[in-house]
């Protein structure tokens, strides 16, 4: 079998890897900012798309958070395929732009008071789209980073893609703030969660510019090296080992995401029903913190290996993750639930900060964004999108205890993955393609 010589860019300067990173940053930004705002304002539309008097309305909402999840395998498959064998940058400018027209028609759509059951289509229709770009960005942004990085501050350079998407729901969170302090609760309802839809959609305009003008990190293949790049023949027949690692490895860090960092303000937010204001601060606050964890994370990565940081995220979890879940809802002070909230961010910055390069150092450069996409997603869409959804039946269903063993079990798994599955330090095919130009 002939092998396939597809290779990333020469290495770039610090300064070209700065400026490429900011670039691919901001776009992740504003992408996920599009993901998190629908979490963050579900409680003032839902009502909008469900009626008032649908009892189960927030469990619905909760749904079709879900139910967008299913999309990511198929964007990562799309996005993956189209970005090894075109290159990343025009993946990435796709991507951003499918992810801003679905905002902006949420941000118009009509209400069920207008339409019936029509505008619940319109918002699951526009929710699956921006499953589909979510599951391109993912994998292709994570493997831009990782090239577009020196390759002695990869770790640091590629955790960027987590400060942004976690900055993300900083800003949802930022907007719901900005609306709290100068609208009614009401007036939130009526029509402030239309302008932070708009919001994404607007501020991916600026996005489509800077990512137009990124460096380019792959070269592009001709001949069989391009008929192989992106291929999913390629990718289950050669790496079927690296793509279920990327699966293990990322199964039990998206439960433990989506359980930390969307259940976990969720509850703040129901704890301080009556101080919207004070959910919101603390909310706001221990996300900036995991925010500024990711790069620390990578700074540290760099120096000791990334398989230390994921063995101390999942010894972490399997301990924390019970006391976690039970405990939130009970405490009753602002600082109390700070404090939880910034003990399991610290516990998940061991993923979140080097999940990326983890990922994309496991496969050669024609088949890389494929799959870290496609690993990433189906773990994604199976363990982690549905994580909001069991957690709202649990607790509808005075069963919190036992979604707690079920995301510490899925942490579990993956620990077992991180402790025999990896090696610490190895030589990459990041590290061998970069050394060849």
């Amino acid at each position: 079998m002939a092998t396939i010589v597809a290779t990333t860019q020469r290495p770039p300067s610090t300064r070209r890897a700065v400026l490429n990173t900011v670039r691919g940053s901001l776009g992740n930004l504003v992408e996920w900012y599009d993901v998190y705002v629908y979490t963050v304002f579900a409680s003032y539309f839902e009502t909008h798309f469900f009626g008032g008097d649908e009892p189960n309305a927030g469990v619905y909402t909760m749904a079709i958070f879900a139910v967008t999840f299913l999309m990511r395998p198929i964007g990562s498959w799309y996005f993956g395929r189209f970005a090894d064998r075109h290159g990343r940058r025009p993946a990435l400018v796709f991507s951003v732009s499918l992810m801003a027209a679905a905002s902006l028609i949420i941000a118009v759509a009509p209400t069920a008071a207008t339409v019936g059951s029509g505008a619940v289509v319109i918002l699951v229709l526009c929710r699956l789209l921006q499953g589909f770009a979510t599951g391109g960005e993912y994998g292709t942004s994570a493997t831009y980073m990782s090239e577009a990085a020196t390759p002695e501050r990869r770790g640091f350079f590629s955790s960027f893609q987590y400060v942004t998407l976690v900055g993300g729901h900083v800003l949802a969170q930022l907007m719901l703030l900005l609306q709290q302090a100068f609208l009614s609760d009401e007036q939130i309802s009526d029509f402030g969660w239309r302008i932070a839809f708009a919001f994404g959609a607007v501020a991916a305009v600026v996005v489509l510019w800077l990512r137009s003008s990124m460096d380019e990190s792959l070269q592009v293949q001709e001949g069989e090296g391009a008929r192989r790049s992106g291929s999913m023949r390629e990718l289950l027949t050669r790496y079927p080992r690296q793509l279920l690692l990327c699966f293990l490895v990322t199964l039990g860090g998206t439960v433990a995401f989506y359980t930390y960092s969307v259940n976990g303000p969720s509850t703040v937010k129901s704890v301080y029903a009556e101080q919207g204001m004070t959910a919101t601060w603390v909310n706001l606050a221990a996300l900036v913190v995991l925010m500024l964890l990711q790069p620390v994370g990578g700074l540290v990565s760099d120096r000791v290996g990334r398989k230390p940081l994921l063995v101390f995220f999942g010894i972490g979890g399997v301990l924390f993750t019970y006391l976690f879940i039970t405990t939130l809802p009970e405490v009753t002070t602002p600082l109390g639930s700070f404090a939880l909230l910034v003990a399991s961010y610290v516990l998940l910055t061991g993923y979140t900060s080097i999940n990326a390069v983890v990922k994309a150092e496991m496969f050669p450069a024609h088949v890389r964004a494929l799959g870290v996409g496609l690993g990433y997603a189906l773990a994604n869409s199976a363990f982690g999108g549905t994580a909001p959804l069991i957690y709202e039946a649990a607790k509808k269903h005075d069963h919190v205890g036992l979604f707690a063993v079920y995301v510490t079990i899925a942490v579990g798994v993956s620990l077992v993955v991180y402790v025999f599955g990896l090696r610490n330090r190895r030589d990459t095919y990041l590290d061998r393609e970069q050394a060849r130009t």
